[in-house]
């Protein structure tokens, strides 16, 4: 007895978005990164394409994280504080297709580093690596808009991916990112009708919807990933299925989300039973980037090296397969 596999082919394809730009086009990078363009749930192959893999980015800090790791300062210890080195060490030896920079230091409780302290640090990373940057932000908007506008003037013609536009913020940061040619992340909190309503309210001003990155807030297993998990589901099938404005890539969080646990925050000594911290970082980034690849999640922003090593083989495993 033969059984075939039903298939639901969709005619309405994921939003291709590239991100950076080489010198032929304006910028300076020496690699772009195009992302969606799927026409079927992710590794679907059997009833559609997905032309472009998922990809994996890695972050950097313009200053140190107050919690982190153990298992990730064994890593980065003594480059947490220097994010151009700390941004060669994850494009060359951990080979990350694209670097994030957190600007946290930015933040008026947590530094208050000026608009120009902040551009020069990217332009700083954009000269030591290649690879096209994602800029991220924080959430106090009075500053970060001032951040933000600095940043995308010091950087236009780069197409880096300026992360975040949400709805209190969205016009500021969409302004910016249509004056000098950037793409811009929509983050939403875990709502389909908040994440579709920012999309519509971005185009509405005339923001191309294929340079529109939605991120829905990832949560880390243990913290409500089976929610995030059930979210980007409903986009990805609200979107194959004909609704134009979910129709954009997915961007998570696996590395921060995770790097903030209990699980991968707790000392050995503590919790003996749950195993070597080092490995236990890993591993809990590990499961949620795995998870949430299938539900959608096209662009990864991933910490602990092993976790990159893990997601880039299997992405590749599953492309190819």
């Amino acid at each position: 007895m033969s059984f075939e596999i039903p298939k639901e082919p969709s005619h309405y394809p994921v939003r291709t978005v590239k991100i950076g730009a080489t010198a032929a086009e304006g910028g300076t990078r020496t690699s772009t990164v195009t992302i969606g363009g799927a026409t079927a749930m992710p590794f679907h192959s059997f009833e559609g394409r997905m032309p472009h893999r998922p990809v994996v980015a890695m972050e950097v800090f313009d200053a140190p994280p107050k919690r982190y790791p153990k298992g990730l300062m064994d890593v980065y210890g003594d480059v947490l504080d220097k994010p151009v080195e700390m941004a060669r060490r994850c494009v060359d030896q951990f080979g990350a297709e694209m670097i994030s920079v957190r600007l946290d230091g930015t933040h008026p409780d947590r530094g208050d580093k000026s608009p120009e302290a902040a551009a020069e640090l990217v332009r700083a990373v954009l000269a030591a690596v290649g690879v096209p940057l994602i800029i991220t932000g924080h959430s106090n908007f009075a500053k970060i808009n001032d951040v933000m506008r600095k940043i995308a003037e010091a950087t236009a013609g780069e197409n880096c991916l300026i992360n975040w536009a949400e709805k209190d913020n969205y016009k500021t940061i969409a302004a910016c990112c249509l004056a000098h040619g950037h793409c811009i992340v929509a983050q939403s909190p875990i709502d389909v009708n908040i994440g579709k309503q920012l999309n519509i309210q971005l185009t509405d001003l005339s923001f191309p919807a294929d340079k529109i990155v939605m991120d829905p807030l990832s949560s880390a297993i243990g913290y409500g990933l089976e929610y995030t998990y059930s979210i980007m589901e409903r986009i990805r099938l609200a979107g194959l299925g004909g609704d134009d404005m979910l129709r954009m890539p997915m961007m998570i969080t696996p590395g921060r989300e995770s790097a903030l646990c209990k699980e991968s925050l707790a000392a050995e000594k503590d919790f003996p039973k749950w195993g070597r911290e080092d490995r236990r970082t890993a591993y809990w980034e590990i499961a949620m980037t795995m998870s949430l690849l299938m539900a959608g999640a096209e662009l990864l922003i991933l910490y602990h090296p092993k976790a990159v090593e893990v997601a880039r083989t299997k992405i590749r495993e599953l492309h190819e397969g």
